[in-house]
């Protein structure tokens, strides 16, 4: 269980890295439960443990998200 909520948030910190412009944080949670990839619900709950943690801060990724949204990046290439 903790390693499905641990690959969640690796692909809530990249794809909030990859966000257009333009785009708010409602809008990648509505694209990654369109695209069956989470639900809503688990989409917010990570996006809050993100902002508690200071990751996600004004929507926008901080240093440390981007450092480890780049770090989930490199988990994620073969």
């Amino acid at each position: 269980m903790q390693e499905d909520v641990e690959l969640l948030t690796q692909v809530v910190l990249m794809s909030m890295m990859y966000k257009e412009a333009g785009e708010s944080i409602e809008d990648v949670g509505n694209i990654l439960a369109d695209s069956k990839a989470m639900s809503l619900d688990e989409y917010h709950s990570i996006v809050s443990i993100l902002q508690k943690d200071g990751m996600i801060i004004n929507g926008e990724l901080s240093f440390i998200g981007l450092a480890l949204a780049q770090k989930a990046q490199e988990t994620f290439k073969l």
